[in-house]
């Protein structure tokens, strides 16, 4: 199976390439700058250029033409400014949306935001960036993919002790880069995760765990310890 990654020089990208790397995935990275190549290849990828908030949905298709699923890890970045968190953060989205449609790639994995459910109105940089991750989540979820969302709490550096705590719900914490790419690896090829979105922070489970216990029906579930009432 290839994955296409868009984002792949990102912090939740470059792990998430090396975790499915691992497991016997051929990636496709996309990069905005050329000289990040070399970290994509050292990362187990295949770097392809193609700078999604400039490059027209032709080009995107072009880039990510052969893939099996896609995912949306870029960003505009934390130093940049409000205008670049919609023509990257949400434009970007739609038109890997588009270019995902054009060559038949119809799994979908989406890196949203805490806070996205119900972004708040000010004009602040964070919050046009909610806004806009919560505009680019309804296009995704309004289209024709088989996506799903993952909403993970304030990114940290933290190395991850795959454990967390993942719901359907909005969730309030932080929760480390490694989980989050742990927890896409794990989404990837789960077709019960198809069209839903899912919350994530640390937490005292095993992360496998608590995806289970998410995915599997109320009705199906038989008891388990530490399971949520």
């Amino acid at each position: 199976m290839e994955v296409a990654i868009a984002g792949a020089h990102g912090s939740v990208g470059r792990r998430l390439t090396k975790l499915l790397v691992q497991r016997g995935y051929r990636v496709r990275g996309l990069i905005r700058n050329p000289e990040q190549a070399d970290d994509v290849r050292a990362d187990g990828g295949e770097p392809i250029v193609c700078d999604l908030e400039i490059a027209d949905e032709d080009e995107i298709a072009t880039a990510i033409d052969g893939s099996n699923a896609v995912v949306f890890a870029a960003g505009a970045g934390p130093g940049s400014g409000a205008a670049r968190k919609l023509t990257m953060d949400r434009d970007g989205t739609v038109k890997l949306i588009e270019a995902a449609r054009a060559t038949e790639i119809s799994r979908y994995l989406m890196v949203s935001s805490i806070g996205a459910e119900d972004p708040p109105d000010g004009e602040d940089v964070f919050s046009v960036y909610l806004r806009a991750k919560a505009e680019a989540d309804s296009a995704l979820a309004a289209s024709d993919r088989s996506w799903t969302i993952v909403r993970p709490g304030r990114l940290t550096n933290d190395a991850g002790d795959g454990r967390a705590r993942i719901d359907d719900r909005p969730l309030q914490g932080s929760v480390s880069r490694d989980d989050v790419a742990a927890l896409l690896a794990a989404v990837l090829p789960e077709p019960r995760s198809l069209r839903r979105t899912l919350y994530v922070v640390d937490g005292e489970e095993p992360l496998e765990w608590e995806l289970e216990n998410v995915l599997t029906p109320p009705q199906q579930a038989g008891p388990q310890p530490g399971v949520r009432l």
